[in-house]
This record gives structure tokens, sequence and C-alpha cells, in this order.
């Protein structure tokens, strides 16, 4: 019933067969779970915390390590996406994220539940730029804006009740519940994919550059790594320098930048940077990962204020965020269309002002702010996202021609995880970092210091917002491909 209903939401233009529209909505049912399990770790990471006996340093891992491995994997399924059919490629995603799955029920402590979010995390790299690439091949360009808010629906719905679910799970259960319930979901899902879905695209001879794996890999992890041990170095004296692999991270990114240029030019990239080079890709691109960095920092962040300040319980913090994750899924469809409509420009500006203000708002909480207050930031929060993601994405990808359609959805997908992990690193140390030296200097409690320490990170939040109101003046909506193919040669 599900699955025919996404179909039936699909624009059905002529040239697109039911076989397409049945492949899209597998898709999206399989984004759909990959997404809730993303999302239902942000409640669960204090109960985490407690029943491990973590800091909430080691524990945001659980966040960051999840975003740092899709960061790898995601441009490896741009040559996976050009090399292999539809069918294989599915399979194998939902086959890596099953088993994760079930690596991170059983696992026996911190060290194997991280290793198996990893798992988890490289099935959803590859399911998500195959869903984005697979509509840029079925869907025509003036239905995308109206195909990308009906299938935000489904993608919203997941993040909007991941942590209800968890709330719900965690007040009755022990937390390998969350991997087990969502088990037997991804297994169906892999079993209905096996049956039903077909192959839409046609592969051609790709190869790959096997040196940029482990450049990619030790570039961007070195990176957050550092990030995150800033905050770590605040309450211990670290073993090794946080700036150390901060520098060396920086230094290697620049290194596999430096090589997918070189490879390019024999159409060898991991991660093709041509797609920099075209502004009206670029621009909504940058943004996105503007926005990732301040959306996940306060994700990871808000749960452990509403629990551990205002002492709400995981299902009342589940509760609290659900309304605004249904909002922005009501308000996809919309979006959609009016993109279609009127480009991105009318909808981006207003959406980055109302994200940014609220941003700046979070940065006034106290120890005895009102959940109630909290609850209509968040939901004020989810319009403004609603309002820019679903253009984002439509006019960035729609600016490629074809043959960059999979490099596209990579670098997005990349430039996202990147930036959301970096996010989550660097607003946990700052939080970290000021909480300590408040608890020291000003000898208050405990309470008391984790909001001083949450309210200087909301600030870098809100600092970083400001960008993302300046880009969104510069989204355009992206012409026909055939004049960017020329300039491409």
């Amino acid at each position: 019933m599900l699955l025919d209903s996404i179909a039936d939401k699909l624009p059905a233009a002529e040239d697109q067969s039911a076989r397409n529209r049945l492949v899209i909505g597998l898709l999206v049912v399989s984004a759909f779970v990959v997404i809730l399990n993303e999302t239902i770790m942000g409640v669960a990471l204090p109960h985490l915390m407690a029943d491990l006996k973590i800091s909430a340093t080691m524990a945001q891992w659980l966040t960051t390590a999840f975003m740092l491995t899709m960061a790898v994997v995601i441009p490896v399924t741009g040559y996976l996406l050009q090399r292999l059919n539809t069918r294989p490629v599915f399979m194998l995603a939902m086959s890596l994220f099953s088993g994760g799955t079930l690596i991170s029920a059983l696992s026996p402590g911190f060290s194997m539940l991280v290793f198996g979010r990893i798992v988890q995390a490289s099935g959803t790299a590859i399911m998500m730029p195959l869903l984005m690439t697979t509509i840029m091949h079925l869907v025509p360009p003036q239905s995308r804006g109206k195909t990308m808010g009906n299938i935000s629906i489904v993608i919203s719905v997941a993040p909007a009740i991941g942590p209800t679910i968890s709330g719900l799970i965690l007040s009755a259960f022990h937390w390998r519940w969350l991997f087990l319930l969502v088990l037997p979901i991804a297994l169906a899902a892999l079993a209905l994919g096996a049956w039903k879905i077909s192959n839409v695209t046609e592969p051609r001879e790709a190869p790959i550059d096997v040196l940029s794996i482990p450049l990619s890999a030790v570039g961007f992890g070195s990176f957050v790594y550092g990030l995150s041990g800033l905050g770590e170095a605040a309450v211990h004296a670290p073993v090794v320098s946080p700036w150390i692999p901060l520098a060396l991270g920086l230094a290697v990114i620049a290194v596999f930048i430096a090589r997918q240029l070189q490879l390019q030019k024999q159409d060898r990239a991991l991660l093709d940077m041509r797609t920099l080079t075209i502004k009206a890709f670029a621009i909504p691109a940058v943004m996105m990962a503007i926005l990732m960095m301040s959306m996940f920092g306060v994700f990871i962040l808000l749960p452990i204020y509403l629990q551990n300040v205002l002492g709400l319980s995981t299902l009342q913090t589940g509760l609290l965020l659900l309304p605004g994750g249904l909002i922005m899924g009501l308000c996809a469809p919309t979006v959609g269309g009016l993109f279609d409509r009127h480009g991105p420009m009318p909808l981006v500006v207003p959406g980055a002002i109302l994200f940014s203000l609220l941003m700046w708002s979070l940065t006034f909480i106290q120890q005895g702010t009102s959940f109630w207050l909290l609850l209509i930031a968040h939901v004020i929060l989810s319009i403004g996202l609603a309002l820019m993601f679903t253009p984002l994405f439509t006019a960035s990808l729609g600016a490629l021609p074809p043959n960059l359609y999979s490099h596209g959805s990579a670098m997005i997908g990349t430039t996202q995880q990147v930036a959301g992990a970096a996010g989550t690193a660097l607003f946990v140390a700052v939080m970290t970092m000021t909480s300590s030296s408040v608890a020291i200097t000003d000898n208050v409690t405990i309470a008391a210091a984790t909001t001083a320490g949450i309210r200087a990170a909301f600030f870098c939040g809100a600092i970083i917002s400001i960008a993302a109101v300046v880009t969104a003046f510069f989204i355009k909506k992206p012409t026909a491909a055939g004049p960017t193919e020329r300039a491409l040669g």
C-alpha cells in the first residue's frame, strides 16, 4: 500500500513508464528506512552516554563516524552508478545496511557499535545518490520540482518520527531494540527490491582510481577527528595534540583534490571537480553544506539540552521534535510545485533568513527556558529548512548535463556529510570546552555549565547561518543542459 501510494504521487509524464515509477517508489521506501535509522540515534545519545559510560565527545562518534563513512563511500558510488545497473547497486546498498543493523544490535560495547554504524553508513551512502541519480535520469525537467517535493514527504517524515520512535523504544526497552526493530523493515525492503526492482539505467565503462579512496578516508577522517579532539583536550590532556590530525587532514584533502583535478582530464576522477565549475550547481551545493554544518550541530545538541538540562525523558524529547519534522514533510509538495513555477530564489531567500533568525534565537537559551518556546522554535526552523532543501537539490542537479548526474550526486552527498560531521564535531567541541571552562572558573552546577556550553555552540551555528543568507541571493533556476554540455567540451 505504501509503495503504491508513493508511485501514485509521482508525476505521470508521458515519457515516464509504470516501471520507472515503481523503481523510484522502491528507492524512496528504502531511503525512508535508512534515513529513519540515521535520525533515530539523536535522542538516544544521552541514554547511551549513561549506559556505556562514555563522554559526549565519544558518543558523538556514533553520528560522526556514520557521516564520515558516507563521505568516503559516496564518491565510490559515483563510479558504481556508472559501471553497474540499478538492481545490483540497490541490492548492495540494502545488504550492507541490513548487515550493519545486525552488527549494531548484537554489539557488546561502544567499539563494535561504532563499527556497526560504519557498515550501516556504507549502505546508506549508496542508497541516497542512487535515488537522486535515478530521478534525474527518469523524470523530465519540468516535473522535477514536484517529484522532489513528493519524495521529500517521505524523506522528511523519517527524521520526524525517528526521534519519537527512539523515545518510545528507550522508555520501555534496551537501546539494542533501536536496531532490532529496524532490522526486519530493512530485510523486507531488501526482499521487495530483489523481487520487484528492475534496471532503468545503461551502465558504461568507468575506471576507478584506487589511491583516491584512502586519500579521502585519511583526509576527511583526520580533519573531523582533529575537530572532535579539541573538545576532549579541554577536559583531558590528549596523547596527541588535536592540531596534528587537523593539519594532516587538510594536507591530505589538498592532495586528494589535486589528484582529482589531474584524473578528471582522463575521465578517471573518483570525485569529478568539473561539477564545481558550473556556478548553478556549485552555489546550491555550497549552501547545502553550510546548512548541514548548522543543522546537524543543532540536532545533536538539542536532545542533550532537553534531557540533561531541562530533565525531559527520551519520549518527551522525541515528541517535542515530532511536529517540526512532520510540518517539513507537509510543506514539501507545495515547495516543489512553487519551484517548478517560480524557481528557487523566492523560496530559498526567505527560508535562509528564517533559518538564521532561529539559529540566533537559540543563542539566548537559559537553564530554565520553556520547552514550549523550543517547540515553536523547532517548528519554525523546520519550515525554513523545508523552503530550502527541495529547491537546492533540484536546482543544483538540474544544472548538470546527464553525463555528470552521478558525479553531481556524489559531490553533494560528500560535501554534505563532511560538513555535517565537521559541524557535529565542532559544536560538541565548543560545548565541551565552554562547559569545562565555566564549571571551573564560575563554580556553577553541571546543568548551568552545560547550558553555557550549548549556548556557545549555537552561537557558532548562528554565525555560520549568515553565510547561508548571503549565498541564497545567488541561487538561480537551472537552464537547459545543452549549453552546459557544450561549455564542458
